[in-house]
């Protein structure tokens, strides 16, 4: 066995920075597309319609009793499958970002349904009340005080979803997706084996930093909410003269 440089895990970095904006960027777009699905999910949740209530809370739980590397297989080698039966389309030659893309997306949006549909529920329903007295439209309403509020509520949640998907889009690489961790899978191939410590410890290490950034900057923005509505609040019950 090679004995072990620590230096390397530092001159493995530079190459490997490239392939993180890879991941990030998949990841936001996962991220915002998961978002808008899982909040078409999270209405049928709480809608009246029996059905789209069942069809809802059955995705949820099917795809949270998914392994996502299983789900990974199953978008990447049963939709040219699927296309090709149904539309006689033939789409194995598409970039395997979009398979990584459309896997991550599904996975987000089971999550983001049951965040959105908990940080709804805990608003409490005498505000819309309270705000139609006053004259104000359900849009109104909704863009002023109920979204803030459900914000502020689904934040923590949110921050914990994105980076679990920041870190579920790891598993890319099985299907030969090139981003941060494939590019390291790389590295050591072309080393032979040797090294891999190093190197896989390079790649940690860029998502340690990443995640932590990520960390601080939901902490901010959670803080920095909660000091405003607090601040709100405290004019509103603050004594007219």
């Amino acid at each position: 066995m090679r004995q072990f440089d620590v230096t390397l895990i530092f001159t493995s970095i530079p190459p490997l920075i490239p392939y993180l904006w890879i991941t990030l960027g998949m990841t936001l777009l996962s991220g915002l597309f998961g978002t808008a699905l899982g909040a078409l999910i999270a209405a049928g949740k709480l809608g009246h319609h029996r059905v789209l209530r069942a069809l809802a809370n059955g995705y949820t739980t099917l795809l949270r009793c998914t392994p996502s590397v299983v789900l990974l297989f199953v978008v990447y080698y049963g939709l040219p499958k699927l296309s090709l039966e149904l539309f006689q389309k033939d789409i194995d030659d598409i970039a395997k970002g979009v398979f990584v893309a459309v896997t991550l997306s599904l996975l987000f949006a089971a999550t983001m349904s049951e965040i959105i549909r908990s940080a709804w529920q805990a608003i409490p329903k005498g505000q819309w009340e309270a705000a139609e007295c006053a004259g104000m439209s359900r849009l109104s309403t909704f863009r002023r005080i109920i979204f803030p509020q459900l914000f502020l509520v689904a934040l923590p949640n949110v921050g914990n979803a994105v980076i679990g998907l920041l870190k579920e889009g790891a598993l890319a690489f099985t299907i030969g997706f090139i981003d941060l961790i494939g590019k390291a899978n790389l590295m050591v191939s072309m080393n032979l084996g040797a090294h891999s410590r190093e190197i896989y410890l390079s790649a940690a290490l860029l998502y340690w930093i990443i995640i932590f950034l990520l960390e601080r900057l939901l902490h901010f923005a959670e803080h920095a909410l909660d000091k405003n509505r607090r601040a709100g609040r405290a004019v509103a019950l603050r004594p007219q003269k």
